[in-house]
């Protein structure tokens, strides 16, 4: 059985303070390990691009910015 936003929201909603609290814990738990999950692979897409010669490095600001603005 699926339930729609809306509805899932009104049934959070009938919840206890408590349960609401408890709920809250764990959907920022959630968010923060799928968070976490994108930064490494963001890393190891970076170290497999650092291995093959594609990433560029810059010495000061206005260079990255430069770069940045002809992509």
């Amino acid at each position: 059985m699926s339930q729609t936003f809306a509805e899932v929201v009104e049934d959070v909603r009938q919840l206890s303070s408590e349960e609401r609290q408890e709920l809250q814990a764990i959907l920022t738990q959630s968010l923060v390990e799928e968070r976490r999950q994108e930064i490494l692979e963001n890393a190891k897409t970076g170290m497999e691009e650092m291995g093959r010669g594609e990433l560029k490095s810059f010495s000061n600001v206005d260079d990255l910015m430069d770069s940045l603005s002809h992509d």
